[in-house]
């Protein structure tokens, strides 16, 4: 076997991939969302010296905190430091990362006629950044260790590039998913053509598997989901899955899971907002779950904090294709050895 092949096998064996395919593991493999941010020195001495677009944009930068960030913690994956937003500029849009507010696009699209606006990307190049920084992790990475790429769902992009922003109640976009279905479909279409070429170059580079994310979806009622969202994210889970497995993300309501397994994916991720055996007996037996602690347990003191984590193993019940992780991301002002104490806790309390 030469060697590019055998760290092909290394990686392909590991324990997150094999928790993917739902074989047996030694232990229970975590990684963390966010799990390179702010709550780490060592990514804050990377982040004091430039800002936080430069540090997306530099792929040397991206790849230090990302292979940093799995070593530090020791867990069991690595995922690509960037950010949804960046590929909506290409497409048109006008986006700065503004201190104190996040993300603000400037020039939104305000109602039906202005969907045109966005274009698709001619040359995936534009984002080379991500790509490079893909290979350089890939390259540094223990070979049985995988590598996540990560796209936003065509919803979650939808709602960023309509409301300009975040939302409490995502008026502009329900308006124009309600009032104007053919333009709301020439848009979410516009992005999964997109994000398909996007995350397929991510694999290309370099990545194991990709996660997607609908982190806005949980505002939709499962009538809308089903009607406005579903079809579009099945058609980005299709146009990927023959790379790479896909891991679909959606937080914030529940009463979606059934939906979001119609919709597709090799790996379900699902928040803290339902009991993970619960979960499991709507997404059926033949696919793997990632989740679900809540972020905030890891306030908690550590024994408090063991007993979250064997709650949630408890819930998995050893059964194959358990990926423990959060609901979502790590705060920023959480105490780093909290986070190292988890992936350990996992890895001993999830021991086969």
């Amino acid at each position: 076997m030469d060697a590019p092949m055998a760290e092909t096998a290394r990686y392909q064996n590991s324990r997150f991939m094999k928790a993917v395919r739902r074989e047996p593991v030694d232990t229970t493999p975590i990684w963390i969302m966010r799990q390179a941010g702010r709550y780490l020195p060592e990514y804050m001495e990377v982040r004091n010296k430039v800002t936080f677009i430069e540090l997306c944009k530099t792929p040397a930068l991206a790849a230090e905190v990302t292979l940093t960030a799995q070593r530090v913690l020791g867990v069991d994956a690595a995922i690509l430091f960037a950010d949804l937003l960046p590929i909506l500029e290409p497409m048109g849009l006008d986006l700065e990362y503004l201190k104190g507010e996040g993300p603000v696009i400037h020039n939104p699209i305000q109602d039906a006629s202005q969907v045109d606006r966005l274009t698709d990307i001619a040359d995936m190049d534009c984002l080379d950044f991500v790509f490079q920084a893909v290979k350089l992790i890939r390259a540094d990475l223990p070979a049985d260790i995988p590598l996540l790429g990560f796209a936003g769902c065509p919803f979650t992009l939808a709602s960023y590039a309509i409301e300009g922003g975040s939302s409490k109640n995502y008026r502009r976009t329900k308006q124009m998913m309600y009032n104007d279905p053919s333009a709301w479909d020439a848009l979410m279409n516009r992005f999964v053509d997109n994000l398909v070429v996007y995350l397929q170059r991510q694999i290309a580079a370099g990545c194991q598997a990709v996660q997607i994310f609908d982190s806005w979806a949980g505002c939709l009622s499962p009538e809308d989901y089903q009607q406005y969202v579903q079809p579009y994210t099945a058609k980005l889970v299709a146009g990927v899955q023959d790379h790479a497995p896909v891991i679909n993300f959606l937080t914030g309501n529940p009463a979606l899971l059934g939906l979001q397994r119609q919709a597709g994916g090799q790996v379900f991720g699902v928040d803290w907002r339902i009991n993970l055996s619960d979960a499991w007996e709507i997404f059926g037996p033949d696919v793997a779950i990632q989740g679900n602690m809540d972020p905030i347990a890891l306030y908690a003191d550590l024994p408090v904090l063991k007993q979250k984590a064997k709650a949630v193993l408890d819930a998995a019940a050893g059964r194959n294709g358990h990926i423990f992780n959060l609901g979502h991301g790590v705060m920023p002002d959480m105490k780093p050895d909290h986070v190292k104490a988890l992936v350990e806790m996992v890895h001993e309390l999830g021991t086969r």
